[in-house]
């Protein structure tokens, strides 16, 4: 049996307010069509379909098309929500969905109710353990005693193994949503930190022939049976050198045989620019960059007026912009007792300034300022 193992397609996700469903949408249908060429029989996500608990309606659009044609492509699938999906709402008509080869694992009563999938050498039984919040898990678990997401994962693997022992001679695929201790975290994931512990061991997972992981964005291998997939797309500027990619699973008699990586194609890569504002603008080395998306450090000593507009004027994809003047310091803390501290109106405006900008106002600017403290306090006045 193959299986393609993927998860975390947070599909309706912004990227510093650029919406990226056309992004997601091609990477989902470059997926159907690898399951087609590479005859994959099943394929999980392990969790995280959406990006939100109540999805748009296009972001629900692009997941039924992207299911379909993968189903279209041959193979079953195998789901479970993740933190950021609403596991009610991803399970609802689970029962019609098997009917049509989309199995659903979105419950606490459903971890040891595998699907069973046939190949020629018997079954291969599929758990999938949603997401599990530690505190209402527990008590659903019947385990009021267990601690954080180790506890409740220890006690959701135990049953799992509890029913593999009952099924001699069938092969075993956990999908699970969780932060393993030895991945590697990316900027873009949302913590599932619960009294400061999220991290669990690998070796909860012992006892399975693959576990197919997911919440971490960087694909990973922290054992050979115990796998990230990652994110199909970066989600943050940490992830610009991630190489994105799926794992083909091979399965045979005696349980795993083989992994494979597949690198997915890049929609629009990520970059870094940083420089003064008219170079970066005026040097026909950074065209190269124009179709990326960029974040972009501006270095001017004195804070360009509507820098972002010009930017994007001739890199239309850039979406994120700090200023970090060279020599100085932009964002420094500042104690407001301290700044203002013997200090009249106008000199604390004129303070204020200069820190926004790296430059003091003009005289015009502090003209206007006097006539601005001067208004307010004739408005400070005449309310007494």
């Amino acid at each position: 049996m193959r299986v393609l193992h993927t998860s975390d397609w947070h599909l309706g996700r912004t990227f510093h307010g650029a919406d990226l469903l056309t992004e997601q949408e091609a990477l989902l249908t470059h997926i159907a069509g690898l399951v087609e060429r590479e005859a994959v029989d099943v394929v999980v996500v392990a969790g995280d379909i959406y990006d939100r608990a109540v999805p748009s309606a296009e972001a629900v659009r692009v997941a039924t098309a992207a299911l379909a044609g993968i189903r279209r492509a041959g193979a079953e699938l195998v789901i479970t929500p993740g933190n950021h999906d609403s596991a009610a709402r991803l399970g609802a008509f689970a029962d019609f969905a098997a009917a049509g080869g989309l199995h659903m694992r979105a419950t606490v009563r459903g971890i040891a109710d595998p699907v069973l999938i046939e190949d020629e050498h018997g079954p291969v039984a599929f758990y999938g353990l949603p997401y599990l919040e530690p505190e209402p898990s527990r008590h659903a678990l019947g385990v009021p005693e267990a601690r954080g997401h180790t506890g409740v994962l220890s006690e959701a693997m135990r049953r799992v193994r509890t029913d593999l022992a009952g099924r001699a001679g069938t092969r075993s695929v956990v999908l699970a949503h969780a932060f393993v201790t030895g991945g590697a975290a990316s900027e873009s994931e949302r913590t599932i930190a619960v009294g400061g512990v999220e991290q669990v061991p690998g070796s909860v997972f012992d006892g399975v022939d693959y576990v197919a992981l997911g919440h971490l964005h960087g694909p990973q291998t922290l054992a050979e049976h115990l796998r990230y997939s990652g994110s199909p797309l970066a989600y943050s500027f940490s992830e610009a050198r991630q190489r994105k990619s799926v794992w083909l699973v091979d399965l045979d008699a005696a349980g795993l045989a083989a992994v494979r990586r597949h690198e997915l194609p890049v929609p629009r890569p990520l970059a870094t620019l940083a420089g003064e504002l008219a170079a970066l603008l005026a040097d026909p080395d950074h065209e190269q960059w124009r179709e990326h998306f960029l974040s972009v450090t501006i270095t001017d000593r004195v804070r360009p007026v509507d820098a972002m507009r010009r930017l994007r004027e001739r890199f239309p994809y850039a979406v994120h912009m700090d200023w970090h003047p060279e020599g100085g310091v932009a964002d420094a803390e500042l104690k407001y007792a301290d700044a203002v501290r013997g200090r009249s109106d106008i000199e604390i405006a004129r303070s204020f300034l200069d820190d926004c900008r790296g430059a003091p106002p003009n005289e015009r600017e502090e003209r206007l300022v006097h006539l601005a403290l001067e208004a307010a306090n004739r408005a400070a006045v005449a309310k007494l």
